[in-house]
């Protein structure tokens, strides 16, 4: 078996040839990573995201543009807001730090921002390990690293995060900061919104675990530092561009992200089960281009048109394909064996399907007592 520092560039040289030898790779971000952890059993959506393909503009090449994203005009709204936050030092973000996280702590009279400038991913991320270090390691201070960059490993490849902030409170603590540009009414957002921005940041606090176990099995030593599991989300208050704040605890969304990112099919596995000169290079012929998307397993469901660019192009396959995943998970899961709409309308009108599995039972079922109320009994055998 090769060293572990060959199979990682044998890898990298893979996926850089699955994404198209003059293509540049997309980073694979927290948002991104949330989603796939929601829907651990796509294969296709697990092998671009980890070889950097730029989905959008691969639904497009594939005539299935996607309208999934922000627009423009809420970028420039959201980093305008972000900078309003981290005005001054950070001194505002900092006070509702103490107010919302730590109010038994010393007010943040001053606080230390770390220059976390490095050159490339890799030299960003031991940076800031350094300074979460540093900073962890003088108690009674607060310390603000904005931007920090974070690795995670996902099915067996590094996906570089950068959440908003990071605070490090006094005691040496860690806390994510999530800056949002939606607004808090009377103290409270959009449940859907906040629960949007609570998985994304568990993700967040994942990476900031395994930075603070490396630390403690570093030479120097020593325990672990903690990494609270409430986070900040900073809004705007109202319909004001003022900015406030509540305390999001995201643990249950921490173990669900957890556990599905550890469900993952590693990367290497799907890599190697393509055909020889597979690429996903959007500049390829659309036909070329679709028989290779299709040669990956998709999972789709309805929750992938919230979630993924390429949900429009999965959906007509899964209609066409007459997949009962179109008609989401809670419905495929209760389908049992029965795959597709046609083996579902077969086991309902008594031409196929085991009468003794529970799924035909209640299809047939279903199907009776709908005829029963249209008065066309004697077109459905009684179950």
């Amino acid at each position: 078996m090769p060293p572990p520092r060959t199979r990682g560039t044998a890898l990298r040289r893979r996926l850089a040839e699955l994404r198209g030898p003059e293509v540049a790779a997309k980073a694979l971000d927290a948002r991104a990573l949330a989603a796939l952890a929601a829907n651990p059993g796509c294969r296709r959506r697990a092998i671009l995201d980890g070889a950097g393909v730029n989905k959008a503009v691969l639904a497009t090449a594939l005539g299935s543009p996607s309208a999934f994203g922000q627009s423009q005009f809420a970028l420039t709204r959201g980093n305008a807001f972000e900078a309003k936050v981290k005005a001054d030092g950070g001194a505002e973000l900092l006070r509702l730090a103490h107010e919302k996280l730590d109010r038994a702590a010393e007010p943040p009279a001053r606080a230390s921002l770390p220059d976390l400038s490095a050159t490339g991913p890799e030299g960003r991320v031991a940076r800031t390990a350094l300074a979460l270090r540093e900073a962890s390691g003088a108690p009674g201070t607060w310390t603000l690293l904005d931007h920090p960059l974070l690795a995670l490993e996902v099915a067996g490849s590094p996906a570089f995060l950068e959440p908003d902030a990071v605070v490090v409170h006094p005691d040496g603590s860690w806390s994510v900061v999530e800056i949002k540009s939606f607004p808090m009414l009377d103290g409270s957002a959009d449940p859907a919104k906040v629960g949007a921005a609570a998985r994304q940041a568990a993700v967040y606090v994942l990476a900031l675990e395994q930075v603070a176990a490396r630390l403690a099995e570093g030479p120097e030593g020593g325990p672990a530092p903690r990494v609270r599991h409430r986070i900040l989300l900073v809004c705007p208050k109202d319909f004001s561009n003022l900015p406030t704040a509540s305390a999001v605890d995201v643990r249950k969304q921490r173990a669900v992200t957890a556990r599905q990112l550890t469900r993952l099919t590693r990367i290497e596995e799907i890599a190697d089960a393509l055909p020889e000169g597979t690429c996903f290079d959007p500049g390829l012929p659309t036909a070329e281009l679709t028989a290779a998307v299709e040669c990956v397993p998709a999972t789709y469901a309805p929750d992938c048109l919230s979630a993924c660019e390429l949900a429009f192009h999965c959906r007509d396959r899964s209609r066409t394909a007459g997949a009962v995943t179109t008609l989401g998970r809670t419905a495929r899961a209760e389908l049992g064996g029965l795959s597709t709409v046609e083996d579902v309308l077969a086991a309902a009108h008594g031409t196929a399907g085991d009468p003794a599995d529970p799924a035909v039972a209640a299809l047939r079922r279903a199907a009776y007592l709908r005829a029963e109320a249209l008065d066309a009994r004697e077109t459905v055998p009684c179950p």
